[in-house]
């Protein structure tokens, strides 16, 4: 057994996650905390220390973190020895409710978020809510982005619950952080089992993230979590929504809600530098910008004709919530 985790949450839960191992001694291979240290480089590094302790094609890898952890040790089992089995045990909100489900696993490149990658299911993930103790206020905030985000592409039910139930989740409510993890896991697995590799329906999971990833790649790996980045490209996409229809009433909703779980300041990013980052996003397809849109709280569509006109008015409404 091998264990891929982080210096921090090694320190934190070290013990509790040893003691369900009894005798055995697993290999832990550490990776540096943060979106920043999700490189080939260290795919590389971590490859190389799991040879030299002997890894084979029997081994089983064990991701024990949050996203970043849990991507790069999915590809690190995907490609050593042409592929291992391999345990997600997510120890943040955003990797519980989706990045430790649906099999999507990668690396960053600088010109761009998890442009390499594979798909490669883990063989079980553990959640244990008792990890969300530690977590920091806005890593917290950022899984929660993820749930709303659920709920808007596809889950009016669990929208309304976040909506209803802000101050409770925010203060750690056990019970309704099972019922946002449950619901949005239970969301993501129907929608991977029906489109695993992204061909249609899978594609409205990216919901806010052709710009989220814009800002992430252009502000540089590491200056927003993930989720925050997607919280505010998420704005960009309900006031593109706005333009083509979506009610008023819903798109007030989704941006109160959005608003409400405290979103970070935005950086100041120029905006041709984020049109450059979003014309190489991976949902785009022969020259065709892909951008997933709402009808409707819990009805989203894909479309391939969003204007650059649009796309401006969409980020500007980032900054201004009122503007046209």
């Amino acid at each position: 057994m091998y264990i891929v985790t982080s210096p921090e949450v090694w320190a934190l839960w070290a013990a509790t996650f040893l003691a369900s191992f009894g005798d055995g001694k697993p290999v832990v291979l550490f990776v540096p905390a943060g979106e920043k240290y999700k490189t080939v480089s260290q795919l590389e590094q971590l490859a190389t220390r799991l040879s030299a302790a002997g890894a084979d094609r029997s081994s089983v890898l064990v991701a024990f973190g949050g996203g970043v952890i849990g991507d790069i040790t999915g590809f690190l089992a995907a490609i050593y020895m042409r592929g291992i089995d391999y345990v997600q045990v997510p120890t943040t909100l955003l990797a519980q409710v989706d990045s430790s489900v649906g099999g999507k696993t990668g690396v960053n490149l600088r010109t761009g978020k998890n442009l390499i990658g594979a798909f490669h299911h883990p063989a079980a993930v553990f959640v244990d809510v008792t990890t969300l103790a530690t977590l920091l206020d806005n890593e917290l905030r950022a899984g929660l982005f993820e749930s709303i985000k659920a709920g808007l592409i596809r889950d009016r039910a669990l929208f309304t619950l976040m909506e209803r139930e802000r101050a409770s989740i925010l203060k750690r409510d056990p019970v309704l952080l099972e019922r946002v993890i449950i619901a949005s896991v239970k969301m993501k697995a129907e929608v991977v089992g029906r489109d695993e590799r992204e061909s249609g329906l899978r594609m409205l999971l990216n919901f806010g993230h052709t710009v989220g990833h814009a800002i992430e790649a252009v502000a540089g790996f590491g200056k927003l979590l993930h989720g925050e980045a997607v919280g505010w490209g998420m704005l960009a996409a309900l006031a593109i929504s706005r333009l083509r229809g979506l009610p008023d009433k819903d798109y007030a909703r989704a941006v109160a809600a959005i608003r409400a779980y405290g979103l970070p300041p935005l950086p100041r990013l120029p905006i041709e530098k984020l049109l450059d980052a979003m014309a190489r996003d991976k949902k785009n397809a022969s020259g065709l910008r892909r951008f997933i849109l709402l009808r409707s709280i819990g009805e989203a569509y894909v479309t391939d004709d969003v204007s650059n006109k649009e796309l401006f008015s969409g980020i500007a409404s980032m900054v201004d919530p009122e503007r046209p």
